[in-house]
This record gives C-alpha cells, sequence and structure tokens, in this order.
C-alpha cells in the first residue's frame, strides 16, 4: 500500500482551530467518500423497520418520510456549511465545541459515540442471526464474534481498507434498491414481462381505508418510527476529513443529499405501498421489502432479502466502529478524552479510539444475549434520542457559527444554509415537536425512549460541567507559571 499524506494541522479559522499535532491520513479516495456518502444514509431500519410504519400510517407513511426526510436535508445543509469552512473528524461536535462551548462539544460527541457503540451492538446481533440461519453449526454468538473481529481489523488496518470495504457494502445496497425500485416501478404501471400481479397498482395508494387510512395523527407517529433510520447521513462530514480534498467532499455530500433521500426512502417506500396494498397481512408477516418481492413472483425472495440486510447490517457495523473510533479521536484531541484516544499508528490510525470503541461494543453484545431484557434494553433506549439531540445541536451551533465565519473568514462559506436564520430555527423547533410528541407516545416506547436519553444527556452534561469548573480552578492555581509542558492539554478554544 502506498503511503498517504498526513492531514496537517489547519491554520486558525471560524471553525476553530484543527486538532494539532500529527494523526489522521488522507487515505479515502474520491470515490470511497461518493459511496459513503450515499450508502451513509440507508441503514438497515429502511429494510426491516418500514413494515411496522406502513402498518401505523397506511400509505400516509411517504408523509412521515417526507417530512423526516426534509428535516433531515435542513440538518445536512447546516452542518455542510460548517464542516466545508472547516473540515475536522470530530465535526458537529468540533463545531458544538466552538460556537456553544466546551461543554456542549464535549456532552454531544461523547452522546455520539455512546449511540454508535449501542448500534455496534445491535447490528452484530442482527447480523449474527441471518449467518446462523444460514450456517447453524456456528452458534450466533459465534457469528457475532466473528463479524465484529474482522470489521475491527480492517479499521485498524488503515483508513483506506474501510473505505474499501464501505465502498463495497454501499454500493450492494445502492444497486439492490435501485433494482428493486426499477423492477417495481415498472410492474407498478403493468410494464414488466411476465410478472401479472393482481394487487399493483396506484390504486392501493387509495382504495383501502384511502391514502390516511388510521387518520393524519398516523403521520407523526410514523415520523417516531422512521426517523432513527436516517442516522448515519453526517457521516460523511466526519470522513471528509481523512480525505484529500475535504472541502470538495462535504460540497458534494451535501448537495446530493436531496436526491438521496428522495430515490433511496422516497422512491422504494412508494413502489412497496403501490405493489401491495398497506393492509396486506404478508407485510407484517414477512417484512415490507420480501412481501414486496413475492409479490411479484420472485423465487427466494426472503434470501435475496436477508443478503441485502446483512450487507447493511456489516456496513452500518463498519461505518460505526469508523465514526465512534474518529469521534473518541477528536474528543482525544480536544482534552475530552483520554490522551491516548488522540494517538495514531505510523498508518494513522488511532488503534487506542478503535480498541476501546468494539471493547465496549464487545461488552454490550454480551449484555444482548445475558439481560437482553434489563441492561441491554436500557442501552438501546437510553440512546434512542441522540439522533434528534445531534440534530439540534448542529442546528443551534450553526445560528452561532455563520456570525464567526461572516466576521473572520466569509470567502468559506462556499454551503450556505438556505434562508438562514429562519430555516434552522424551523428545523429545532420541528426536533423539539418530535420530541415532545415522543413524550405522548407510549405504545411504541417512544417516551421511555426520550426520558432515559435524556437522564443519560444529563449526566454526560453534569459531568462536562464539572470537568469544566474543575478546568478552571487549576488554570487559577497556575495563573503565573512561565511554561507548559510537553504533556500540557491543547488550549481551548
Amino acid at each position: 500500500m502506498t503511503s498517504q499524506p498526513t492531514l496537517t494541522k489547519a491554520e486558525n479559522g471560524p471553525g476553530g482551530p484543527e486538532e494539532p499535532g500529527p494523526g489522521l491520513q488522507a487515505g479515502l479516495k474520491n470515490r470511497h467518500l461518493s459511496m459513503i456518502a450515499i450508502g451513509g444514509v440507508i441503514g438497515a431500519g429502511l429494510f426491516v423497520g418500514s413494515k411496522t410504519g406502513i402498518a401505523t400510517a397506511g400509505p400516509g407513511i411517504l408523509l412521515s418520510y417526507a417530512l423526516v426526510g426534509t428535516l433531515v436535508v435542513l440538518v445536512m445543509r447546516m452542518l455542510g456549511e460548517m464542516s466545508a469552512a472547516n473540515p475536522t473528524s470530530g465535526s458537529f461536535s468540533a463545531h458544538a465545541d466552538r460556537a456553544l462551548g466546551s461543554w456542549a462539544g464535549f456532552s454531544i460527541g461523547w452522546l455520539y459515540w455512546f449511540f454508535w457503540v449501542v448500534v455496534l451492538a445491535v447490528e452484530a446481533t442482527a447480523g449474527a442471526e441471518i449467518l446462523e440461519s444460514w450456517i447453524p453449526a456456528v452458534p450466533q454468538w459465534g457469528w457475532a464474534l466473528i463479524v465484529m473481529v474482522v470489521l475491527t481489523a480492517t479499521n485498524l488496518v488503515s483508513v483506506g481498507s474501510y473505505g474499501e470495504f464501505e465502498f463495497w457494502f454501499a454500493g450492494i445496497k445502492v444497486v439492490a434498491i435501485g433494482a428493486f425500485i426499477v423492477v417495481g416501478g415498472l410492474a407498478v404501471f403493468g410494464l414488466l414481462p411476465g410478472v401479472h400481479s393482481d394487487k399493483a397498482g396506484l390504486g392501493n395508494l387509495t382504495e383501502h381505508g384511502g391514502f390516511l387510512p388510521n387518520g393524519p395523527g398516523a403521520i407523526l407517529t410514523g415520523v417516531l418510527l422512521v426517523v432513527f433510520s436516517f442516522m448515519g447521513s453526517e457521516i460523511a462530514t466526519l470522513a471528509a476529513g481523512e480525505s484529500e480534498d475535504p472541502q470538495r467532499a462535504v460540497t458534494k455530500s451535501t448537495n446530493s443529499i436531496i436526491w438521496r433521500i428522495g430515490v433511496f426512502y422516497l422512491g422504494s417506500i412508494f413502489v412497496v405501498v403501490a405493489l401491495l396494498p398497506w393492509n396486506d397481512p404478508s407485510i407484517k408477516e414477512k417484512g415490507s421489502y420480501v412481501a414486496a418481492l413475492d409479490s411479484l413472483g420472485i423465487g427466494n425472495a426472503g434470501q435475496i432479502m436477508n443478503f441485502i440486510v446483512l450487507t447493511s447490517v456489516l456496513s452500518c457495523l463498519n461505518s460505526g466502529l469508523y465514526t465512534a473510533s474518529r469521534m473518541a479521536f477528536s474528543l482525544g484531541r480536544r482534552g475530552d478524552a483520554p490522551k491516548a484516544f488522540a494517538r495514531t499508528n505510523s498508518r494513522g490510525v488511532p488503534m487506542a479510539a478503535i480498541i476501546s470503541s468494539v471493547v465496549f461494543g464487545f461488552v454490550a453484545v454480551f449484555f444482548n444475549y445475558k439481560f437482553p431484557d434489563s441492561v441491554f434494553l436500557f442501552l438501546v433506549n437510553s440512546s434512542g434520542a441522540v439522533a434528534l439531540f445531534v440534530w439540534l445541536v448542529i442546528c443551534f451551533s450553526q445560528l452561532r457559527m455563520r456570525k464567526i465565519i461572516q466576521a473572520e473568514s466569509p470567502e468559506k462559506l462556499v454551503v450556505r444554509m438556505w434562508l438562514y436564520p429562519y430555516l434552522t430555527w424551523a428545523a429545532a423547533a420541528l426536533i423539539v415537536f418530535v420530541l415532545g410528541y415522543m413524550l405522548t407516545d407510549t405504545e411504541h416506547d417512544g417516551r421511555e425512549t426520550v426520558l432515559l436519553s435524556l437522564l443519560v444527556a444529563a449526566v454526560v452534561i453534569a459531568i462536562a460541567f464539572v470537568k469544566e469548573k474543575v478546568k478552571g480552578k487549576g488554570k487559577t492555581a497556575a495563573a503565573g507559571v512561565p511554561a507548559a509542558t510537553e504533556d500540557t492539554v491543547p488550549a481551548e478554544k
């Protein structure tokens, strides 16, 4: 493997100084970034979770996906504005650190890390279930271990190996969904040779109780069920920090988010609800995509979809480990995590950050098998609303960062949030509304998820303020000391 250029220390700009010292390497190619950006928005939740949303809202689930998709587009636009001006491995956490204060960067960074290490356990278990059904000789826990070890090794080799794996994982997802949309779309309009589905047609959108068979309120309930399947859109802004042209990578991924959500989410869900009546029993029994494939007479539809879901699971695991480790790396560089997290080897890999993340993932997997209805359920629910917390912090960070960038380096505003500040405030209000609505949801555990997530967030924020207070006392006590040692934590911005 050819050596990669080391990322240089960025000048102090509107996004604050880049993490100092040698570190990550620009090992991600443009094709890696493009596929990470495209694939990051397609999670396994789209394949396995959409059936509940369809059963709840009927064809109106399209409005739920459109509403959440619009919110994600706005949030990604804000994040793109800040990240294009200052690409960094900490992404929104580093921006919050600069815009809102170190307590905000610390808190949202650790909450995001917590979210992804729990996701590692969830996805490892999901992948193990599929693999065990194919090769039962290996127990489920064995498959979970194998999957975690392989992807950990991939991330430890180099960022380029992560990018290569993700390129192919995401490529399979993109091709599969693209083929599903094309084939399903032709069937809906009666243009697919050899297939005569008596259930397919646009009439499925209105004939079985109407477009909103369970009333307009079901749209909001649908939002609660689908919002978390969009988490991952922001990964491209973290990965851009290890690309050859970070600003170009961020700009490209930000500008393409609209068509990615429109095609992969709205397009595929539209095909599902047009191929089958929303209340068809097969959707609930087999899953929305498997049921849709079965309705076309495609053989082994279940196994085909299992392969696609497994690919999505591996992709999510791969990106989750990468994302968690880079956030830990950034926290370490800013003095908000152990210094070891900020160290990289000769290949630019933050080994301590990766290993610590995967160790927590392994522990969570153990809890999933040993205490699935207590400890692990708490971990899942207490990290469930982190996505909304992250998006809310991005909104408030952008409101502040726009003024900082305009004052210090206006030429870095190569990506601009539309209708600033009105759309930013509107997005923040929508996020708060969704969180509030979740507190009324007892049927799908929305209230428990928000309350437990708020509890964990409160603990992390409290730690952040205690840390700041201790650091402030330390600075006061050290006043007048003429020189700093090599081990001094980098000064806060």
